[in-house]
């Protein structure tokens, strides 16, 4: 893509650039070297994220996938099962790493809204058993990013901690777009995340920070999970410049998400009220839209295609549908001509 070319982009919340603040932070940042432990910058940062989430212990990695891995890695052992729901994000996005790193195999199961709950998980809890490959963890995802943003709320995440600490089971929170679902629920994430046993959280995503995600849990985890990321090459020297954004994410950028949310209805309410795109705005909760395109007569990646044409990006999930992903880089106003642009590509 030229550097020229102007796009509105709503493909990811991946795609954001760190902002003035960050870019000065970054060229200030006091480093060290962090696989000795001496980078006192990401100390902090490993510091201050346990201490939001209620933990005792951070563990700063290059990718949410890293994170969501290294937590696998800490909770099973070679030849269990990780229960997550179908559409989950560490089964389809992940390049089949639980398989490849843990040794583990998922139990999916698929749900009506994305919301995965104790009465869906119970059923497939498989214990010890000469047959069967035993349940090894819980896994679960808030926000749900392929069901399009949706939110888990704290008394079913609650009720899925209790359940499975009472069978010995631990749970792992893939929460790349937590602080989404807190300002949804109107709930600090510590409480939120009380009850599970780790929590992975991107700082490039919604909250912008260039690069790096974070995994936070008991020290001994975290003390483990140091050397897990070694072993997938994020052993990490001067890594300060990236944590110092990190930082300003973490601290600032989680207080304008509703801004992202309200853009994120304003797009659905205008997506369905173009003949043959089928969205319910009512269902929007966060910053992620799944919309149908069927009915236009074009795939999603023609769609696309024609979006690109006209300066505008987003992304095809399936023939089918698309997905739509507001972010402070993208105003109302772009989100208004996004929808101009919809229109006139898809009549």
């Amino acid at each position: 893509m030229s550097e020229q070319q102007y796009y509105i982009d709503l493909r990811s919340d991946t795609v954001t650039r760190p902002t003035p603040a960050m870019r000065k932070a970054m060229a200030e940042a006091v480093v060290g070297d962090d696989v000795y432990r001496e980078d006192p910058t990401v100390n902090r940062l490993e510091e201050r994220a346990a201490e939001v989430f209620g933990k005792e212990a951070g563990l700063f990695v290059p990718t949410g996938s890293m994170g969501n891995n290294i937590a696998v890695k800490l909770h099973t052992t070679h030849g269990q099962e990780v229960i997550c729901e179908a559409r989950s994000h560490v089964l389809n996005y992940e390049l089949a790493m639980m398989a490849w790193f843990s040794g583990c195999v998922a139990r999916p199961i698929r749900t009506a809204g994305g919301v995965l709950r104790w009465a869906d998980i119970k059923p497939e809890y498989r214990p010890l058993h000469a047959h069967f490959a035993p349940t090894g963890l819980i896994e679960i995802e808030n926000t749900h990013n392929i069901a399009g943003g949706v939110v888990m709320p704290k008394e079913v995440m609650d009720e899925i901690c209790d359940e499975s600490h009472n069978l010995g089971l631990k749970v792992h929170l893939d929460g790349a777009r937590i602080f989404h679902a807190a300002v949804y629920l109107g709930i600090p994430v510590d409480q939120l995340c009380r009850k599970v046993d780790t929590v992975m959280f991107c700082l490039s995503k919604g909250l912008g920070a260039p690069v790096g995600s974070m995994l936070v849990g008991t020290k001994q985890d975290m003390d483990r999970g140091r050397l897990y990321r070694k072993r997938l090459g994020g052993g990490m020297r001067q890594a300060g410049v990236l944590a110092a954004p990190g930082l300003i994410a973490l601290e600032e950028m989680t207080k304008r998400l509703a801004d992202d949310h309200a853009n994120a209805k304003l797009l659905a309410e205008g997506l369905s009220k173009i003949p043959g795109i089928a969205i319910d705005p009512g269902a929007v909760q966060t910053n992620i839209l799944v919309l149908d395109v069927t009915g236009t007569g074009l795939t999603s990646f023609e769609v696309s295609s024609r979006l690109k044409a006209r300066s505008v990006l987003a992304n095809g999930i399936n023939p089918a549908l698309m997905r739509m992903v507001t972010h402070f880089d993208v105003t109302r106003e772009q989100c208004e001509s996004a929808l101009e642009v919809m229109a006139a590509v898809t009549a």
